[in-house]
């Protein structure tokens, strides 16, 4: 059974899916881009029978709170902050974390603060290496490099319907993707500022790559158990990022799946299978 709750974090309400008896190793469920929680639909009923699990939306995503970017700043180091407090709120302290896109950066951060808290990782198309950065980056360096007005406006384009449905589809077989998913993420697009909240954070990707560097020097020192679970079709992060992670981390598996970016929408009994063999049986 999953439960839908919400709580207060400095008066923002903090959407988070739960499921699992407590009694079992906590898992937390860093969402991507453009998706929530919802991503997770198909893999929380394949793993609640042996974690405890929970799937927030960051503010700005999903059910959470979206305040006005004038009004909160969004940056990837605030929504780190975000899910610290809501995990100390929710009275989470030690968990196995799975980061996908943008939740790699935000749990790497959480991860390389408090260490011990960290039972292990699984890492699916999340990113924390530049040989891992597919071709679509280059480009965004320049922006970043050279910001204006009209760059950031050419990125609108990053969550227009086709390019969202492109994102979900791009190197799968053809019919294998609901278009639950992306039909979801496509309404929230169309929420109340969301373009600019997310334009405020594709300009401040620059600053997850910046901290690469400490993300590798935390798995370095700490070599948590990790499994590195990619789908090898993303054009986005490319399989060389999965394939970077045992160069500073000798407890790393790496599995490369036939799909795209969003392998839970094709492969999510594939990855609860894959996640049990790993740090359970």
């Amino acid at each position: 059974m999953i439960n839908y709750k919400t709580t207060n974090i400095e008066g923002l309400d903090i959407f988070y899916r739960e499921a699992g008896k407590i009694t079992k190793p906590t898992m937390v469920l860093f969402h991507g881009f453009p998706s929530a929680s919802h991503m997770f639909r198909d893999l929380i009923p394949e793993l609640q029978n042996d974690f405890h699990l929970i799937a927030p939306d960051y503010p700005g995503f999903g059910q959470s709170s979206s305040p006005d970017h004038k009004e909160f700043l969004y940056t990837f180091d605030h929504i780190a902050e975000i899910m610290e407090k809501f995990l100390d709120k929710i009275e989470v302290n030690n968990f196995y974390m799975f980061v996908f896109d943008y939740g790699a950066p935000i749990g790497f951060r959480i991860a390389s603060k408090y260490p011990k808290k960290i039972l292990g990782i699984i890492s699916q198309n999340g990113n924390i290496y530049k040989q891992g950065l597919g071709k679509k980056w280059e480009i965004r360096k320049d922006y970043w490099e050279n910001p204006t007005l009209e760059k950031r406006e050419s990125y609108r384009n990053a969550f227009a319907p086709d390019t969202i449905i492109g994102q979900y589809k791009h190197g799968t077989k053809e019919g294998s993707v609901s278009p639950d998913g992306y039909t979801l993420d496509i309404a929230y697009t169309r929420t109340s500022g969301y373009a600019e909240r997310q334009l405020d954070l594709i300009f401040d990707y620059q600053n997850n790559i910046k901290k690469y560097p400490i993300f590798q020097k935390y798995l370095r020192t700490n070599t948590p158990k990790l499994i590195a679970i990619w789908g090898k079709n993303d054009p986005s992060f490319i399989p060389s990022g999965a394939e970077a992670f045992k160069n500073d981390n000798p407890n790393t598996e790496v599995a490369l799946l036939d799909t795209g970016h969003f392998p839970l929408e094709t492969h999510s009994k594939i990855t609860a299978e894959l996640i049990k063999q790993y740090f359970i049986k």
